[in-house]
């Protein structure tokens, strides 16, 4: 099987031509991010919330920073998942027992840390901020397209139109398959288990030595992979994703609960009202095939790819269970745009685990979104 990125298919039928390179991030404030918090902290507790605001600096460089302005280790820190390193991003950074006059400083933006981050908000709860303890994110991103601007904002809200009745097309994004997009068959050789292929592979990319045994690396390239397939079989189901077919393993969005649709009527009203939506595949041993033609349709998928379901249980495939993911997700709010002298500015909210260059994507189409990575 090649895990070369295929071509996906559309949610939304527009022409997606003339805009030409629709370039973001190239600044900073191009591209600003703010978490969109699972539950609010209390204000009591021993653990101290810190919501900052980086610019162009890493999750992890954030809380390298700011433990060390703390006196804390690194691996201390508290937060609810990665965001971008290149923009403006906002998010909650936690640490437990943070002495007081350090708690202070921190609420008057008083300890040292850098040009790139500042903290916005001190508060305090009860726990550890874990990572998935997350709603979503919320993005405000300027879509520069000079002269096109304006055919650029009528696509826009077209194609924003479609999506906020359908949903969005819940692909995994590029950059889940890394800058050279080998992630994926770095991970097809582990699930393998064909762990001299893989180092062979590894070294070719300049990645040798203890970094290559990294195992929370292999996890994700392992993860690479699990997204392609899963990226193929969305792609055969489209643009049929608000729609509910016998068999299906249907995702309750108010809380990710997985269910056999076996009454396809009484099912239909709630996904059209977005209450529900069909699920794709996170293959592995421990996951539940629906029925049916979905059901043939993974399977298909999954066979035309070499690896069989059990693979993902290896010890070099990091033992991944499986799990569901939905086709579609909602837009978390009504998304807002606005034309811009160099552009068009765009505000919308994903999910959390979803990504904005997918919902970029149907209005520019596969046109080069210069520096996305979202």
């Amino acid at each position: 099987m090649s895990t070369e990125a295929q071509p996906l298919p559309f949610l939304t039928a527009c022409e997606r031509a003339g805009f030409g390179p629709v370039g973001v991030k190239q600044r900073p404030e191009d591209f600003i991010v703010e978490e969109v918090p699972l539950y609010e902290p209390a204000g009591t507790g021993t653990h101290v919330w810190f919501w900052i605001e980086k610019r162009n600096l890493s999750t992890h460089d954030a809380a390298r920073l700011l433990a060390k302005a703390l006196g804390k280790r690194p691996g201390d820190a508290g937060f609810a998942g990665l965001k971008d390193t290149l923009g403006v991003t906002r998010q909650w950074l936690t640490f437990e027992h943070v002495a007081p006059d350090l708690e202070r400083a921190a609420a008057q933006n008083a300890l040292d840390l850098g040009a790139q981050l500042r903290v916005l908000a001190v508060t305090r709860h009860g726990n550890k901020l874990k990572r998935n303890h997350l709603r979503g994110n919320r993005f405000e991103i300027l879509m520069r397209a000079g002269e096109a601007r304006g055919a650029l904002l009528a696509q826009a809200r077209k194609v924003l139109d479609e999506l906020g009745r359908r949903g969005v097309p819940n692909y995994y994004g590029p950059q889940r398959f890394g800058r050279d997009g080998r992630n994926a068959e770095l991970g097809r050789l582990l699930v393998a288990g064909d762990e001299a292929g893989y180092f062979a592979e590894a070294e070719k990319g300049g990645l040798r030595g203890p970094k290559a045994r990294d195992r929370k690396l292999q996890e994700l390239f392992v993860n690479a992979l699990q997204a392609e397939l899963f990226n193929r079989v969305l792609a055969r189901r489209m643009p049929a994703i608000d729609e509910l077919w016998e068999g299906d393993l249907a995702w309750l969005h108010r809380n990710g609960a997985v269910f056999k649709v076996t009454d396809l009527a009484a099912e239909r009203p709630r996904c059209a009202a977005f209450e529900v939506s069909p699920s794709g595949p996170i293959f592995g041993p421990k996951m539940t095939f629906p029925a049916g033609r979905t059901e043939d349709l993974e399977r298909d998928v999954l066979s035309a790819s070499g690896i069989a379901l059990e693979d993902f249980g290896r010890k070099e495939a990091g033992r991944q269970p499986g799990a569901r993911r939905p086709l579609r997700v909602p837009l978390l709010e009504a998304p807002r745009l606005a034309e811009d002298p160099e552009g068009v500015r765009l505000a919308f909210a994903l999910p959390s685990g979803s990504y904005a260059t997918v919902l970029l994507r149907e209005i520019v189409g596969d046109a080069p979104l210069a520096g996305a990575n979202a």
